[in-house]
């Protein structure tokens, strides 16, 4: 039974306010810390700020913190909904305590924390880890599979300050035998990375952006591309490792045109002239995901695309974890893959729910963190659990990374050979 449910104000990893929630039962106390978007779809559930700009310059979430308090907590606490069996019940009851299509009086940072911490506890009330309490929830008869762990190593768009229109940069170490050894390889490859950054435009080109990736002052993805050809060659995991790329398109769709120059000087590509430039990517790069190629409402871009895409294609912005429009990009063919960000719609259950639409669909399933992270390490037992075989959570670096690997392999420790790892299968 829950006894309270309490929250606070706290700091993301950019130094911006977001809510942690502490839910009390009698088994014990299950805390949960909310992320933060910085590239944000237009039908993401709404995150509430308070606007006040003595505080935070707006964006501090007192009034989300309220909601748990005085709003969320005692009707929960009333309804008598048990954590270690009700979770779907849970969440529905959170959806309609709110009222709105995309939780815009609660907040959604306030309804999924208390979401998050129902699901801890019920893991613990009824006796089993996280990741097997979400298998659970998700009707899955999947085996368990360790993820492919994709690191963003070089970070552009909104979430750098160089003159990259390309947001992420992701180096996949698919031929890893472990997540263990995926884990190391990463590492390395990121060390190598900052060598050859340092050899190519000095010491000062080795800032970091939001998620832990370099931002060396380039500005052609192909630039980017040769560095981690490099960084893998040198170390001795060509072959081994492969890349994926989130341009983030939607935050430069000028017009019906794409200004992959919008940080320095206008560059404008027709949606045909950017599909043939992913194209002449995809043929000298071993790249075997692309995420947001184009904007949010350019449909027919995505459609034409997909039909000759060779690799996953990933709809973040276009879909954001709604099976709402996880229908619509299947009826439109357009897209393969789904992104999964649990705070862009707000409960545990819904995001399940739009997984296994994707998985119904045919399609796979990508976890993903979010720009302004915390140390909650809770995607790392969804990763397992959903069996979705790859998620990305940032460079090997920055603790509100690490802690989602470090999660991983304590996983990956635990359960060995019950729980392979995904590998070149993780499409599969």
């Amino acid at each position: 039974m829950i006894r309270s449910i309490l929250a606070a104000q706290r700091l993301d990893s950019r130094g911006n306010p977001t809510v942690q929630v502490d839910l009390t039962t009698d088994r014990g106390t299950f805390r949960a810390i909310v992320p933060s978007g910085a590239s944000t779809g237009a039908n993401e559930a709404l995150e509430l700020r308070d606007g006040d700009a003595s505080a935070y310059g707006g964006r501090g979430v007192q009034k989300a913190v309220s909601n748990v308090r005085l709003l969320i907590g005692p009707a929960l606490v009333e309804s008598g909904l048990k954590v270690d069996t009700d979770q779907k019940r849970i969440d529905s009851f959170l959806k309609n305590l709110d009222g709105t299509k995309n939780k815009a009086r609660l907040g959604a940072n306030a309804i999924l924390g208390v979401s998050m911490a129902c699901a801890r506890a019920g893991a613990a009330h009824a006796g089993i880890p996280l990741y097997e309490f979400l298998r659970r929830e998700s009707g899955a008869e999947r085996p368990l599979v360790m993820p492919v762990p994709f690191f963003n190593v070089l970070n552009g768009g909104v979430h750098s300050g160089n003159k990259m229109a390309f947001q992420e940069f992701m180096i996949a170490p698919v031929g890893a035998s472990s997540l263990t050894e995926a884990v190391q390889m990463g590492s390395e490859v990121y060390h190598h990375l900052k060598k050859t950054i340092v050899e190519k435009f000095g010491p000062s080109a080795t800032g970091i952006g939001d998620e832990g990736g370099f931002a060396p002052p380039i500005s052609q993805p192909h630039e980017a591309l040769d560095l981690l050809v490099a960084a893998t060659s040198r170390a001795g995991y060509s072959g081994r490792i492969q890349f994926a790329i989130d341009p983030a398109s939607s935050e430069f769709f000028r017009n019906g045109n794409y200004d992959i120059g919008f940080k320095d000087k206008p560059n404008l590509h027709s949606p045909k002239q950017l599909s043939e430039l992913y194209h002449s990517l995809l043929q000298n790069y071993p790249i075997v995901l692309l995420e947001d190629p184009f904007a949010e409402n350019d449909w027919n871009s995505w459609t034409e695309f997909n039909k000759e895409c060779p690799v996953e294609l990933v709809g973040d912005d276009l879909l954001v974890t709604n099976t709402k429009y996880v229908q619509e990009a299947e009826d439109k063919k357009a897209c393969n893959a789904m992104l999964l960000k649990i705070n862009q719609i707000g409960t545990i259950s819904e995001a399940i729910e739009a997984a296994n639409l994707a998985y119904n669909f045919g399609w796979n399933v990508f976890v993903s963190h979010r720009s302004g992270e915390t140390t909650d390490d809770f995607i790392a037992d969804l990763v397992v659990g959903l069996g979705t075989g790859h998620l990305k959570s940032g460079a090997p670096c920055r603790g509100e990374r690490v802690a989602k690997y470090n999660r991983l392999m304590d996983i990956d420790d635990v359960l060995g050979q019950k729980c392979p790892y995904a590998g070149p299968q993780f499409k599969k």
